[in-house]
């Protein structure tokens, strides 16, 4: 066997042994369209929950550097590069957060009953004192105090009969410690 043909013939058993997947220009244009809106939805997040994620230091500065772009254009190139760099990028951690923002997401539908039920419990509580104990063990980096502060008020509120402004209170402030 000559030289050529065993390196033809050596090419070929490497090309055997990998396996070799072919994908379609649609399904390639489709994926890229898929991270295009999950750069939209980074771009849009505040630079607390950016924070959160897991991202490099190159996907972080150009997420950054989006904040300052205000020309249509220029927005869309740059969109352009962002989902560029989020191939390289863990997705998991990063669609998990967006699915929790996302109002539509069974994910968010849930906390969000979840913490209305909080706010009941803590303003329905007779003695006030279980709820809020279980509450902060599930949530310890709540300020106690001041969520027992939140709690009275919106107590005092029901037992006049008041619009429920403090319990509009209580349950954004219950929102922003589930976010942390």
């Amino acid at each position: 066997m000559s030289k050529k043909s065993r390196r033809i013939q050596e090419a070929w058993d490497d090309e055997e042994q990998e396996e070799i997947i072919y994908v379609s220009r649609a399904e390639l244009k489709r994926d890229m369209d898929a991270l295009k809106e999950i750069g939209t939805s980074l771009m849009e997040l505040k630079p607390s929950l950016l924070d959160k994620l897991p991202l490099n230091d190159r996907l972080r500065a150009a997420l950054d550097e989006s904040k300052r772009i205000t020309s249509h254009n220029a927005r869309k190139r740059h969109l352009g590069f962002i989902s560029k760099l989020l191939v390289d990028q863990e997705m998991e951690p990063i669609t998990e957060l967006l699915n929790q923002l996302n109002s539509s997401s069974e994910e968010h539908n849930r906390r969000f009953h979840q913490l209305e039920r909080w706010r009941d419990r803590l303003i329905g509580d007779a003695d006030g004192n279980k709820a809020l104990t279980d509450y902060l063990e599930q949530y310890p980096n709540a300020e106690h105090q001041h969520i027992r502060q939140l709690v009275r008020n919106a107590q005092k509120e029901a037992s006049q009969n008041k619009p429920p402004v403090a319990a509009k209170k209580l349950f954004k402030y219950l929102r922003e410690v589930d976010e942390l």
